[in-house]
């Protein structure tokens, strides 16, 4: 099959040629992402491979349709950037990577916690200058504290069991309540006890219009004042200007991300010579305790690879008229 790759970094390519190479698919890469602009050039291909920050709404999924595009294979789990309906209307199949290493973004969230914490990027910079004064890097041990996470499944009970470890008291919350997350010594709590108890709350869930803005100027009203907001799941889930406003109270005692809800315009590429023109983001840097990274929680060889192997399975599913096990149904 003919595949257009769209937003294709160098280890895109890299990775996705490594597990294409007993496939034998045409594999065709674009720098650009998927959007109205660029759907043109996906005319001919039998499939098209999308990221993240890709957009898959009703235009484009028509456009795609018309220029012979059968399949929308995302490397990625989330598929909030394709629209459902309008693929079924147009007869487009759409597959994803439905797991790859929940240990990669649980990881990451760990690390962002442990940063943001210990004023790790702070440290950094001022040893970086010979300053090596102690003043303004206290932080708080993780063991005896409460940890609530928000989203409970695979990624969400890797970090759970992660923060377990360090003797954490772990309380989650789903839609879906999962016995593995009990199994592990944590226990399920309602909104109300994870905003009045939690010292960390870390969110592992899905974007979905009933999750966008979960945290937002209600409910951080309602969190523990002092405690820290972790996400690494999808930046749409926090209302940012209430965020940075619960920084600038001090009801929000730190904020680590690797998501931004406007992300599409920044992530994923070097700005570092550009001046970005989002003042929200802008206001979000000028914050000691907030870290930022570039939507990098999945970046690790085991998760790229098998995003990437996981994707090509898809493709080739669909080419011999194979059930397809990873279908967004």
């Amino acid at each position: 099959m003919k595949i257009a790759v769209f937003s294709a970094k160098r280890y895109d390519r890299e990775f996705l040629d490594a597990a294409n190479a007993g496939a034998g698919h045409q594999l065709r890469y674009f720098d650009a992402p998927l959007d109205l602009e660029s759907v043109a050039l996906a005319a001919g291909h039998d499939a098209v491979c999308i990221f993240v920050n890709d957009t898959a709404d009703a235009a484009v999924i028509e456009a795609l349709a018309s220029g012979g595009t059968r399949l929308v294979a995302l490397r990625c789990t989330g598929f909030n950037n394709v629209d459902m309906q309008a693929a079924a209307r147009f007869g487009l199949k759409v597959v994803r990577v439905v797991t790859y290493s929940p240990y990669s973004v649980a990881e990451h969230a760990v690390a962002l916690l442990q940063a943001i914490n210990r004023k790790i990027h702070r440290a950094y910079n001022r040893t970086r200058d010979s300053n090596f004064s102690l003043d303004g890097l206290m932080g708080f041990d993780l063991h005896g504290k409460t940890v609530a996470v928000v989203g409970t499944g695979k990624i969400g009970r890797v970090f759970a069991r992660i923060m377990l470890g360090f003797g954490c008291e772990v309380i989650g919350h789903d839609k879906y309540p999962a016995p593995e997350f009990e199994a592990l010594g944590a226990r399920y709590a309602e909104p109300g006890e994870i905003g009045a108890r939690a010292d960390i709350i870390s969110l592992h869930c899905p974007l979905t219009p009933e999750t966008h803005h979960i945290v937002n100027k209600v409910t951080l009203a309602r969190t523990k004042r002092g405690a820290l907001l972790i996400n690494t799941s999808r930046g749409g889930l926090i209302d940012t200007e209430a965020a940075i406003e619960a920084l600038k109270s001090g009801q929000l005692g730190g904020l680590a991300i690797d998501v931004y809800e406007q992300e599409a315009d920044l992530f994923f590429r070097d700005l570092s010579s550009t001046v970005i023109s989002d003042d929200i983001f802008q206001r979000l840097l000028s914050f000691p305790n907030v870290i930022v990274t570039g939507h990098q929680a999945f970046f690790t060889e085991e998760a790229i690879s098998t995003i990437c192997e996981t994707t090509i399975n898809s493709v080739t599913e669909f080419a011999n008229g194979q059930p397809l096990s990873n279908e967004i149904s």
